[in-house]
C-alpha cells in the first residue's frame, strides 16, 4: 500500500476525455447529508479516474478524499485531476479490501461516506493493451494492478478443465461452461493461448450455431468476465471490504455501493440486509438496544439508471445501485 497525494505526472490520456460518471448526481445526493458538515472525510473506494471524487470536492468545499484504487495509472490521472483540491486529497494505491488499514495511514479514524463503484473502468476498458475487451485484441492480462498478481493468460495455460468449468460458471453463469473449458484445453495443446483474439475464436468456434442465432450476447462475453473476476479476485475481495468499510462510519455516514453484475449485487443486498436487520432471538418481548440495528436502508432495492441515464452514458446500463446509513453505534 502506497500513499501519495495529487501531482502533475504525465498522463496516459488528457482529463478532458474522461468518461462521465455513472450515476453521478445520484451519489451526491445520497451522500450529502453525510458530508454536509465540516471537516467530513469521505473514502472513494474504488478512485477510478477520479469523476465522482472530483463532483463531490466542488460540491462540499469543506470535505477531505481519501481515494483507493489497484490501479496505478488510474490514480495517476486521478491525480490530475483532483491536484487543485491540494491536501484536502489523499490518494492510496491498495486494493479496497485494505480500506481500514488504507484510512488509517491517512491519519483518520472514522469517515462520513463511502463509495464503491465497482467493476472494471473504463479507463481499462478503453486501453487495449490492457486485454480487458473481447472485442480488441490484446495481450491476455485482465489485472487491474499490473503491478502484481496473474494474468488471465496466466489462468487460461495453467488452471485445469475442472476449474475453468468453475469459474465461467460461478463468475460469468455460463451455461456453455463444460463445453469452453475443454475447447481452451485442446487449443492450448496446439499452441499458447496469449492474446485475447485468439481466445475469443476460441469460443466462438466452440459455440453452437443455433446458440449464436438466440441473441444472448457475445460468446466470449460471460467468459471473459468470468476471467477477469478471478483475476482480481473481485468478489472475495468485496465480501471482506464491506464489513470494515461499515464499521468505519460514523453515525449519520452513509455508505453508496454501485455493481455491475449480479454477484456483487447478490453480496452486497446481503450485507446490506443483515447491517440491517434487528439481532434479538426470536419471541423476545422486547428489543433491547443491543440488538437494535445499526444501519437503515436509503434505498429500496436495488437502484436502477434511469433510461435518460443510460442514454447519455450506455456504461450506466447495468448498474444496480445499492446504499445504507449508520444510525448507532455498535454495541
Amino acid at each position: 500500500m502506497g500513499i501519495t497525494t495529487p501531482a502533475h505526472t504525465p498522463l496516459i490520456m488528457s482529463t478532458s476525455d474522461i468518461h462521465t460518471p455513472v450515476l453521478l448526481e445520484r451519489c451526491v445526493e445520497l451522500l450529502s447529508p453525510a458530508l454536509a458538515h465540516p471537516g467530513a472525510v469521505l473514502v472513494d473506494a474504488t478512485e477510478g479516474m477520479g469523476g465522482h471524487s472530483e463532483a463531490l470536492l466542488e460540491r462540499f468545499g469543506d470535505i477531505r478524499l481519501i481515494g483507493l484504487d489497484r490501479d496505478t495509472d488510474a490514480l495517476r490521472i486521478a491525480g490530475e485531476r483532483l491536484a487543485r483540491f491540494g491536501d484536502r486529497v489523499t490518494l492510496v494505491h491498495t486494493v479496497y479490501d485494505g480500506i481500514a488499514a488504507a484510512v488509517r495511514s491517512a491519519g483518520v479514524d472514522r469517515v462520513d461516506g463511502i463509495l464503491f463503484d465497482l467493476g472494471v473502468s473504463s479507463l481499462q476498458l478503453d486501453e487495449a493493451d490492457r486485454g480487458f475487451a473481447y472485442a480488441q485484441d490484446a495481450p491476455l492480462d485482465m489485472r487491474m494492478d499490473q503491478t502484481a498478481g496473474t494474468t488471465a493468460a496466466e489462468i487460461v495455460a495453467t488452471y485445469g478443465e475442472g476449474d475453468l468449468r468453475r469459474i465461467f460458471e460461478r463468475y460469468g453463469e455460463e451455461k456453455l461452461a463444460g463445453r469452453y473449458a475443454r475447447a481452451i484445453i485442446s487449443a492450448r495443446a496446439d499452441a499458447a493461448i496469449e492474446r485475447s483474439g485468439q481466445l475469443v475464436d476460441i469460443l466462438v468456434a466452440a459455440t453452437p450455431v443455433a446458440v449464436q442465432r438466440e441473441g444472448r450476447g457475445h460468446p466470449a462475453k460471460r467468459v471473459f468476465q468470468a476471467l477477469r473476476i478471478e483475476v482480481n479476485a473481485e468478489l472475495s475481495v468485496l465480501e471482506r471490504a464491506l464489513p470494515p468499510s461499515m464499521d468505519l462510519l460514523n453515525v449519520g455516514g452513509r455508505i453508496v455501493v454501485m455493481s455491475y453484475q449480479s454477484l456483487e449485487d447478490r453480496l452486497v443486498k446481503r450485507v446490506f440486509a443483515d447491517a440491517a436487520a434487528s439481532t434479538a432471538p426470536v419471541g423476545l418481548p422486547v428489543e433491547l438496544p443491543e440488538h437494535a440495528p445499526r444501519f437503515r436502508l436509503v434505498v429500496k432495492g436495488a437502484e436502477l439508471a434511469s433510461e435518460e441515464e443510460k442514454a447519455r452514458n450506455p456504461r450506466a446500463a447495468p448498474v444496480r445501485l445499492r446504499a445504507a446509513e449508520r444510525i448507532r453505534e455498535a454495541a
